[in-house]
Formats: structure tokens, C-alpha cells, sequence
């Protein structure tokens, strides 16, 4: 079975990457698909995501990377993905999540598999993560080592 694991990826966290693994190891195929935003502008281009993520997963031969716009449900319709697999955080992130996993399931009979954050990661944010970078703050335990080093050097080492 195809499953896509959706995100902006703004830097790909370790929270991003547990969740990865763990839905690679349920499905046969997972694409692992940046959003793209025009109205948003991010700190990485999505090409330069789509390549730090191959570069995390590339372990994986089942994973893939793809950039998506618009509803996620009609890319999942137009790619054959029968399965969106998202991770959760907290009881927040489910209040959130779950309206959009029912509609889904509406437009298109696509459903939705949450996969529980390790704790380790449950307060960690690609958000969060650039604040505390571009405030001085260390950063890289949240981080692979090469997405440390490009979210440094997009920012300038401090």
C-alpha cells in the first residue's frame, strides 16, 4: 500500500524523521510530500527540503520525496496514495488533524493514520527550532547533523 507523510519540512526535525521511519516501516511505499505554500515564504526552497529529506532517507528505498500544492486529497488521488500517515504531538495537534482526516475521508475515502510523537520530540517544532536558532540558541539536538549544518549556514553560525 502507498502512504504519503505530508509536511512543509521546514527544516526536517528528528520528530519528523521518528515519524518517517516508523510509517516507512507499516507501508509498503511512502512518499514523503513537502507542501508548497506561494503564500508562505520558507526558509529553505522546497527543492532544497526535498533534498535534505532524500539526504536523511536515503537508508530507506521505499521512501520518496514529492512537493504537492493545493488539497493534498486530489495529489493523493492523482498519485494512487490510498493513506496520509501524520504524526502527533499532542492532544492540540489532534483537535487539529482530526476535522481534516473526516474530511478527507469525505472528498475522496482517503483515511488518515496518526502515529504518536516520541515524547523525546512532543515539544519540538520546525517553527520552534528556527526561533531558537536564529536567537543564538543550540539546536542540534533536534536536528540530523546535515540539517543542522544547512539551517547554520542559511542562518550564518553563531
Amino acid at each position: 500500500m502507498k502512504a504519503v507523510c505530508p509536511g512543509s519540512f521546514d527544516p526536517v526535525t528528528l520528530g519528523h524523521v521518528d515519524v518517517v521511519r516508523r510509517a516507512a516501516a507499516m507501508f509498503d511505499e511512502l512518499v514523503v510530500a513537502v507542501a508548497v505554500n506561494p503564500n508562505k515564504q520558507g526558509l529553505f526552497t522546497v527543492d532544497e527540503r526535498r533534498e535534505l529529506l532524500d539526504a536523511t532517507f536515503v537508508d530507506l528505498p521505499n521512501v520518496s520525496t514529492a512537493a504537492f500544492s493545493g488539497l493534498l486529497v486530489d495529489w493523493c488521488s492523482e498519485q494512487g496514495v490510498g493513506v496520509i500517515a501524520k504524526g502527533l504531538r499532542s492532544d492540540t495537534d489532534y483537535a487539529y488533524e482530526l476535522p481534516m482526516a473526516q474530511m478527507n475521508r469525505h472528498l475522496t475515502g482517503v483515511d488518515t493514520v496518526f502515529l504518536t510523537a516520541d515524547p523525546a520530540h512532543t515539544f519540538v517544532s520546525s517553527s520552534l527550532v528556527k526561533e531558537v536558532a536564529r536567537g543564538g540558541g543550540d539546536v542540534s539536538a533536534f536536528l540530523t547533523t546535515r540539517v543542522h549544518d544547512a539551517l547554520q549556514g542559511r542562518l550564518g553560525s553563531r
